[in-house]
């Protein structure tokens, strides 16, 4: 068995002090994550960061930097992820947009909100990625090279 880690893309979208967050089912609970998913074929890192976002939240986006890379083991299943975390700004909503399967919807919460509710989290990642951000760990887009 030949061990493979999952590329995956999230952005931190914030407005006055608000974060847009997915609220989806996974392992039969309702939890909030950043916008995210997995990187498709032939696809570059700012594309599907773009895509995720769009398809699981309505949002059309524009990206501004990077958060930060982080590897995460994900303890239901042991699988590895490498997360890349873009921070982005949101431009406008679609409001019939078809969400992903899965997706209850768009959420907008603060990082006092969501840290509250720890159960909630899809994983430590949530709020570290929003802390992160809101520590001024942004990085050029430049650093993602296609």
């Amino acid at each position: 068995m030949q061990w493979q880690p999952h590329i995956t893309v999230a952005t931190v979208i914030e407005d006055q002090g608000r974060f847009l967050l997915v609220e989806e089912i996974a392992e039969g609970r309702a939890v909030f994550n950043q916008p995210a998913g997995h990187l498709d074929a032939n696809e570059s890192l700012l594309q599907a960061a773009i895509r995720e976002t769009l398809e699981e939240t309505g949002w059309d986006i524009e990206l501004t930097g990077v958060t930060g890379i982080y590897l995460y083991t994900a303890p239901s299943n042991g699988i590895t992820y490498q997360r890349i975390c873009f921070a982005g700004k949101a431009l406008q909503q679609r409001p019939n947009h078809p969400l992903d399967d899965g997706i209850i919807g768009p959420r907008w919460l603060s990082r006092d909100e969501l840290a509250a509710q720890p159960e909630r989290w899809r994983s430590e990642l949530v709020l570290r990625c929003i802390d992160d951000y809101l520590s001024g760990q942004h990085f050029d887009l430049s650093l993602i090279r296609d």
